[in-house]
C-alpha cells in the first residue's frame, strides 16, 4: 500500500495531503530514467578502461604479437643486408681482382625492383598500416635482386677459377726462342724504320736475331689455327690460337713442324727459323693479339726469366731501330 504523504500548510495550520498528478509522475520517472543511463554509461567506460573484455584482451595480444615479429623481420633484414653488403664487397675487391675482372657497378647492384604499379593489390585493399607492409615488402624485393645478382656473380667467378688453371697455361707467357740462341733482340713493338721503305712504320711485334734453323716453340697450349707460305710480307708463319680471346703469330719460319688443327702445349716445337718472305736477314717475327687486336709480347715474356733478364728485355724492346722485316 503506498505511503501517503502530507505537508503542513502555515496559512491553515493545518497538514494537508500531497497530491500528486500524472503528468509530475512522468517527469519524475523520466528524470530517474536519464540519471540510471548516465551513471550506466559511466560504469561501462570506467570498466571498458580500467577492465578489458575478452575479445580486447585477445585483440591486444594478437597486435602485440604482430609487432613483435614485425620487429624480429625488420631486424633480420637488416642483419641480412649487412651480410650482404660484405659478401659483395669481398666480390668486388677480392674474387673479381684476383680473376682479374671489372667490379659489378653499384647502378646494377641497387637497380630497381619494380614499377609503380608493383603493389597496387595491396594498395586497393586499404590496409590499417598499409606503409608498414609495403615498407616490408620493398625492402625484401630489393634484397632479393641483390642476392640473386651476387649469386650469378658467383657462378661466373666459379667458372672463371675452373678455367683459372687452363687459362694459365694457355697465355703466351714464354719467349718463343730459348736465350742459349738467341744473339739479341732485334726489334720491339712500336714505330720503327721499316728496312725496305726506310719510313717509320708500326711495328705490331717482336724480332729476334737468331740463325737460320733455330727451334721455334709455342709460348702457350693452343690449337694450330693455320699454317702459311707467302713470298713477301711475313713468309712461312704460323697462327695459334689459345683460346681466352688470345692468338700469336710466328713468321719468316724456314720450316713448319704442325699442321693446322693441331694441338700443342706451351714449349713444344712447332717450327724453325728462317728469313722468309720481306725479311733483310734470319730471325723471328713474333706477334701476340688480344681479342683482335695485336699488343706488345714483351709484357707476356714473365715465365723462365729473371727480374733482370725481363728489365733489359724491356729496355733493349723500347730502343727505335730498324725492324728486320717488311710487311
Amino acid at each position: 500500500m503506498a505511503k501517503i504523504k502530507y505537508y503542513y500548510d502555515t496559512e491553515s495550520c493545518r497538514y494537508e495531503r500531497i497530491r500528486v498528478s500524472t503528468w509530475d509522475i512522468i517527469l519524475n520517472l523520466m528524470g530517474f530514467l536519464v540519471v540510471c543511463t548516465l551513471i550506466g554509461f559511466g560504469i561501462f567506460m570506467a570498466a571498458d578502461h580500467y577492465f578489458e573484455s575478452p575479445t580486447k584482451a585477445a585483440l591486444r595480444k594478437e597486435n602485440e604479437e604482430l609487432k613483435l615479429y614485425y620487429d624480429i623481420i625488420q631486424q633480420d633484414m637488416e642483419e641480412s643486408s649487412q651480410m650482404l653488403g660484405v659478401l659483395q664487397e669481398r666480390d668486388d675487391d677480392i674474387y673479381r681482382v684476383v680473376f682479374g675482372v671489372e667490379p659489378i657497378p653499384d647502378e646494377i647492384r641497387t637497380a630497381g625492383i619494380g614499377g609503380s604499379n608493383r603493389y597496387r593489390e595491396l594498395l586497393e585493399k586499404g590496409l590499417e598500416r598499409e606503409d608498414l607492409i609495403i615498407n616490408s615488402m620493398e625492402r625484401m624485393d630489393a634484397l632479393k635482386k641483390q642476392m640473386y645478382i651476387q649469386t650469378k656473380s658467383y657462378d661466373e667467378i666459379t667458372d672463371m677459377a675452373a678455367n683459372k688453371e687452363e687459362l694459365l697455361a694457355s697465355l703466351p707467357a714464354i719467349q718463343p726462342v730459348t736465350n742459349k740462341d738467341l744473339k739479341r733482340l732485334a726489334s720491339g713493338y712500336g714505330y720503327r724504320i721499316d728496312p725496305i721503305y726506310k719510313i717509320k712504320k708500326m711495328h705490331y711485334g717482336t724480332d729476334f736475331s737468331i740463325k737460320t734453323g733455330t727451334p721455334v716453340y709455342a709460348t702457350g697450349d693452343g690449337v694450330i689455327r693455320w699454317t702459311r707460305s707467302t713470298f713477301g710480307g711475313y713468309g712461312k708463319q704460323i697462327e695459334i690460337n689459345h683460346g681466352f680471346g688470345y692468338r700469336t703469330k710466328y713468321a719468316h719460319l724456314s720450316e713448319f713442324v704442325v699442321k693446322k688443327g693441331q694441338k700443342v702445349k706451351r714449349g713444344e716445337l712447332i717450327g724453325y727459323s728462317g728469313n722468309t718472305g720481306k725479311s733483310t736477314a734470319p730471325h723471328l717475327h713474333y706477334e701476340v693479339i688480344k681479342d683482335g687486336k695485336k699488343v706488345n709480347p714483351v709484357n707476356f715474356f714473365y715465365k723462365d726469366l729473371s727480374d733482370e733478364e725481363y728489365a733489359e728485355i724491356l729496355r733493349l724492346s723500347s730502343i727505335e731501330n730498324q725492324s728486320m722485316g717488311s710487311y
